[in-house]
């Protein structure tokens, strides 16, 4: 038999020393404690993978269903926690904060109730935070501007009122905004506009109030956007030339609202447009030919409108979606 080679050896004893520092680290006492204290609650004992008291799994017990732990030196820390659809109910666990090492934090599509607490700014790390699909209500705290790595932001299908915060403009890495189906008021901040990264803005189904106009009002908005839906709203005034400066759109949804005045042949000069939605508005005149001669524009709805004869439709109607979610996580 031939004997193991030294370099064998060596990778054998590498992983066996590997596996023993990941098996003997400990899980910081801070995650064990924030967990153990949502799994204490009353609402949270529908998650009944939940066994022992170590959330990243302690000798022959696995980590905790949604879970993830990432090993940095002689500890575990807990990195992400994702658990939805499994009806939790009552207030957004304030504890969830304590876990300063998250990345992502996925609770969507459950019965979460009351506010998102203020110590949210807490998660410095957070990319990912999904709770979408909720009952959750009141205002958006400001300190969610202070999670300066977040990239994904959806708190949709919710109750949440009041202006959308300015503070959000304060995200640089931030790239899909999902704040459609709740209830806020007031204008869209127009600070948005100086997300270099933000591709997708959804805040269609609300109560907002405002113009175009104002929300690209600054040289240079929104250069990196695709998608946009301001859909079902009570949005005024017209669309500006100015919306051709958004070189990258694809999506404009402007559905519903009370827009007015002629449609600019401005907007048939964007050189990705794919999807113009006009239709329920109160827009005027007729469209110069460019817009039926566009390379890319699959879909246009102008019903609804006041425009003169000889505007027709492009592509075939029929029911939209509220958004796509089709890039929902990455």
């Amino acid at each position: 038999m031939a004997r193991p080679s030294s370099s064998s050896l060596i990778l054998f004893f590498l992983i066996a020393s590997l596996l023993l520092h990941l098996s003997s680290a400990k899980t910081l006492k801070r995650d064990v404690k924030a967990l153990n204290e949502i799994k204490a609650s009353l609402g949270w004992r529908v998650v009944y993978a939940w066994i022992g008291d170590d959330p990243c799994g302690d000798g022959n017990l696995k980590p905790w269903s949604g879970v993830t732990c990432t090993t940095e030196g002689d500890y575990r820390a807990v990195t992400e926690l994702e658990v939805y659809a499994v009806s939790i109910v009552g207030p957004f666990p304030v504890a969830v904060t304590n876990l300063l090492d998250l990345t992502r934090l996925d609770l969507h599509n459950n019965k979460l109730t009351g506010p998102i607490p203020p110590e949210i700014g807490r998660l410095k790390r957070l990319k990912i935070l999904n709770l979408r699909w909720n009952k959750l209500q009141d205002v958006l705290p400001p300190e969610i501007g202070e999670l300066k790595s977040l990239t994904h932001l959806y708190l949709s299908f919710n109750n949440f009122k009041g202006e959308i915060p300015k503070e959000l403009a304060n995200l640089p890495e931030l790239r899909y905004l999902h704040l459609h189906e709740n209830r806020f008021s007031g204008r869209i901040p127009p600070e948005l506009g100086t997300l270099k990264n933000l591709r997708h803005l959804d805040v269609g189904n609300n109560h907002l109030v405002g113009t175009l106009r104002e929300l690209i009002r600054n040289e240079g908005s929104f250069p990196a956007l695709r998608n946009l839906y301001v859909n079902n709203n009570y949005l005024t005034g017209g669309v500006p030339a100015q919306i051709a400066d958004l070189t990258n759109l694809e999506i404009l949804h402007l559905s519903y609202n009370k827009m007015s005045g002629v449609i600019l042949s401005e907007v048939a000069q964007i050189p990705r447009l794919t999807y113009l939605y006009l239709d329920h508005n109160q827009f005027t005149g007729k469209f110069a030919n460019t817009f039926y001669k566009h390379p890319f524009l699959k879909e246009m709805y102008v019903e609804g409108n006041a425009f003169k004869s000889g505007v027709k439709p492009i592509g075939v109607h029929k029911v939209l979606e509220l958004s796509f979610d089709t890039e929902f996580l990455v």
